[in-house]
Order: structure tokens, then sequence, then C-alpha cells
């Protein structure tokens, strides 16, 4: 072949091969295996290898350390539990510490049945719900609950109402089914709720200078009253704020309250409205607690 013809076939090589698309460049992600299909029914937490049982509720915070059960000390994790009893009629809350477990609602169920402490017995507090009541399921936000029969059939709704509110504590229960009913949150039960809820301090509970007191309220120009008392029944100190709404609507309060004691003590919480008619306290809601020393 002569020089002419093996240059010409050389430069027909070359413009071949700059018209192949290019190999270098990104190729996209390395394949990788379908993703898990399996998880809490709750949506909450990673995937799982094998589904949990539907009656299992809700998968805590994990502890600092990453182990289950356990905190940075070595302690065992514990949980804060919010339940809501009955007293004269009517819904209020308390709350409880527990170890912690994955069968957060199973567990919020045995506590209101096993009903309220000694002090809380003493400050009026009952629960309605019986041994037995079970979660059989959670989904799509919604926990469907096996009731026993009620001893008092005209207690049911107000024994619906503790369960309401106390498994809407979770953020993977919205509401709640009672065997074929339709399910039900918390805004179904509202009427059964005090003109005012005291959330905290709960009754009981040791408290220091200042002690914010918080809940909510639906009272006369959204006005919360609050005054202090010590084992004597003397008062001690006294403060008032607003609620987030007014009249005919509820809202959340919070307000803090400092007071001055020798020695630790019982002592009183009382969070009521001033009536416009006489200025006398009503709707008054008191919570015993224990007022530790403050100079």
């Amino acid at each position: 072949m002569s020089r002419r013809a093996v240059a010409a076939a050389t430069v027909l090589l070359l413009l071949t091969a700059g018209c192949a698309p290019s190999r270098s460049g990104s190729l996209g992600p390395a394949p990788t295996a379908p993703a898990a299909t399996s998880a809490s029914p709750t949506g909450v937490g990673p995937p799982a290898t094998a589904a949990p049982s539907p009656t299992d509720s809700h998968t805590p915070a994990p502890s600092p350390t990453g182990t289950a059960g356990t905190t940075a000390t070595g302690q065992p994790a514990t949980l804060t539990l919010e339940l809501w009893y009955v007293r004269g009629g009517q819904l209020t809350p308390t709350r409880r510490a527990r170890p912690a477990t994955v069968a957060t609602s199973r567990l919020a169920l045995t506590e209101l049945a096993a009903g309220p402490t000694p002090a809380e017995a003493a400050a009026g507090l009952v629960t309605l719900l019986p041994d037995g009541a079970e979660v059989s399921r959670i989904a799509d936000g919604v926990a469907t609950i096996r009731l026993p029969d009620a001893p008092d059939p005209a207690t049911t709704r107000l024994r619906q109402a503790q369960v309401v509110y106390t498994l809407t504590q979770f953020p993977t229960v919205r509401q709640v089914a009672f065997g074929g009913d339709a399910p039900a949150g918390r805004a179904d039960y509202a009427d059964l709720l005090p003109a005012i809820v005291v959330t905290a301090p709960v009754i009981g509970e040791r408290v220091t200078s200042p002690v914010t007191i918080t809940g909510t309220a639906d009272v006369f120009e959204a006005t919360v009253s609050v005054r202090l008392l010590d084992a004597a029944g003397r008062q001690l100190a006294t403060a008032f704020t607003t609620a987030t709404c007014g009249t005919g609507c509820r809202g959340a309060y919070r307000v803090a309250v400092g007071y001055r004691l020798a020695r630790e003590q019982p002592g009183t919480i009382e969070v009521y409205e001033v009536s416009a008619v006489d200025g006398s306290r009503t709707k008054l809601v008191a919570v015993p607690v224990t007022l530790a020393a403050s100079r």
C-alpha cells in the first residue's frame, strides 16, 4: 500500500472513533438491592427484617448510647406517659415515668387500668378502665381497641375518652376506634374536659421556685389566675396570665410563679377563673404538691 493510501486510512479511522460515544464520565449509582418493604406498622423507625406485631404501637427515641434500654450512664432508659384519669366526671391528666418499651400503647392502657396513686386518689382521681383493654392494631394513625364490657354502661363514653386522650399523646395515633365504631379523636370528647386543665405540675410532684404551671383553659376573656398555698393554707404567691384563646374556645396557658419558703412542706397550687360577677374564684382546680424550700 502506498504512503498516500495509509495516510487516508488512518484519517478515516480517527474520524470514526471521534463519532463513537465517550466511555468516560458517570455511570450513575451502583446497583442496590430492592428496598425493604417490612416496617413498623405505625411507620415509625427504620425498616425491619421481619414485621413486628401489629399490636405494638410506637418506637421510642433511641437511647444516647444507641443501646436499647439504657442511657449514657448505663442506667435503664425511661419514658414519661401522660395518663388521663377522671375526677368529678371530667378528664384530668397526670404522668408516670416507666421503663422504656416499644409497646407504649399497651403500657399506657395497663397504667390506666391500674388506677391512680394514693396521692392522686386522695385528690379525687379514679379510673373507669377495667383490666383487659387491648390494642388490636394501629394503622394509618388509627388505633383499634378491644374493651371489656363496662361495669356501668353509663360511663362508657367517659371510659373511651380516657383511652383516646391517653393514646393520642403518641405521634402515630390520631384517632381511636372501639370495635366497629367509627374512629374518634380528642375533639369528639372535648366536652368532658373541665374549663381549666392543669398539665403541669401533676399531683404529688415536688416543685421548686419559680414553679411553672401549664395547661389549657376556656375561661372568661382568656384570663387564668394562679395562687400558691403552704401547708397551713396560707397564700404564698399569686399570678395571672392569658390563654391563647378566650371565652368559648380552649387555649393553652403558661405562667411561672416564684415563692419564698424556709422549709420544704406540702402545698397546693390553685388555678381558677375570677368571677366577673362577684370576684370569687370559680372553675378552680387544686393540685397538691410538695413545695421545696426557697430563700
